[in-house]
């Protein structure tokens, strides 16, 4: 399965948080299991995002298309430059390579 149909997977039958600030919060709590960031994440943001996933251990993909791309796979009308996977639901997700 490729990555689109697991993130959406994921979001249809799974726990998904959307958004960079509470993607930061699973984060840093060790919550996520995986989390995925759109290619035009603001860098400052990225950065900060997979600092806070080395420090718990937290897998990152880095996601090859926009926020709105992003969004959209995700089924939402907004962009969404990250997403954090709290629970993978039916989806392959966390398998995936990025």
């Amino acid at each position: 399965m490729d990555l689109q149909r697991s993130i959406r997977l994921a979001v249809d039958s799974g726990k998904v948080t959307l958004g960079s600030q509470r993607t930061i919060q699973h984060a840093l709590h060790g919550d996520a299991k995986l989390v995925v960031i759109a290619k035009n994440c603001p860098e400052d943001v990225a950065k900060d995002l997979k600092h806070y996933c080395s420090l718990s251990e937290v897998r990152v993909l880095d996601f090859n298309g926009t926020s709105i791309e992003l969004g959209t796979v995700c089924g939402k009308p907004f962009p969404v430059s990250a997403l954090s996977v709290v629970n993978e639901g039916d989806s392959d997700i966390l398998t995936q390579r990025g």
